[in-house]
């Protein structure tokens, strides 16, 4: 009898905790899935920055915000119920992706992806924003950071494609590490490398500037 109990008692702590993690899968499921219904087309995607390499030295010379810190942005764009990011990355230049592999790219790089949206007063500048997005895919990766008309960089990518709307604004570029007060040692080297001069104070834009746009509002974290 007592040799029963216990096996029992270990059968219902089976049960218990086959139960409890069904219930934590089951809740992980609708979070994202929760989340996926919430976006709206033109909203967009702005990926946290690393600390290191091309990631942390774009943040280190553009970090506007204490709390926030980004090196790459896309616009979504909702195809019935698929939904796309429209990005321009090192790897496929200006591209069309479905935002499940958006999503699962920063993941593997240990990032992650933080919705923006624009304020109900500019929603009217999406439509154009994201037709003129898909005009530009198929573009090489600007990897020079240089504005031109043949590549583009993936901030460089979204300001061209609300640019009609005046959406966001170009403005001088800076490569001066602030901790030191003279050019960043990365971008020093990036450019020397490339036999070209580091373009400071040329017009331009980045991920931390366009995330700090009065025009947006922060909407969720993936």
């Amino acid at each position: 009898m007592l040799e029963f109990k216990i096996f029992s008692n270990k059968k219902r702590k089976k049960v218990a905790v086959k139960g409890f993690l069904f219930f934590l899968f089951t809740l992980m499921i609708n979070c994202s899935a929760y989340q996926t219904m919430s976006l709206k087309n033109g909203d967009l995607l702005f990926v946290t920055a690393k600390e290191t390499g091309l990631s942390g030295a774009i943040n280190n010379v553009t970090q506007k915000q204490k709390t926030a810190s980004f090196d790459h942005i896309g616009i979504l764009q909702k195809e019935g119920h698929t939904i796309f990011v429209l990005h321009a990355a090192p790897k496929g230049g200006s591209q069309k992706q479905s935002l499940k592999d958006f999503i699962k790219d920063q993941e593997e790089d240990g990032q992650k992806v933080v919705v923006y949206r624009l304020k109900p007063e500019y929603q009217k500048a999406i439509p154009t924003a994201v037709e003129r997005a898909n005009s530009m895919l198929g573009k090489p990766y600007n990897f020079n950071y240089i504005l031109d008309e043949s590549s583009y960089y993936c901030s460089d990518f979204i300001e061209r494609a609300f640019r009609e709307e005046h959406i966001f604004k170009l403005e001088p570029m800076t490569f001066i590490d602030p901790k030191t007060g003279k050019t960043n040692t990365f971008w020093e080297e990036f450019y020397t490398k490339k036999g070209l001069k580091v373009p400071e104070g040329e017009p331009g834009c980045n991920p931390n500037g366009l995330a700090g746009s009065d025009k947006l509002e922060r909407i969720q974290e993936f």
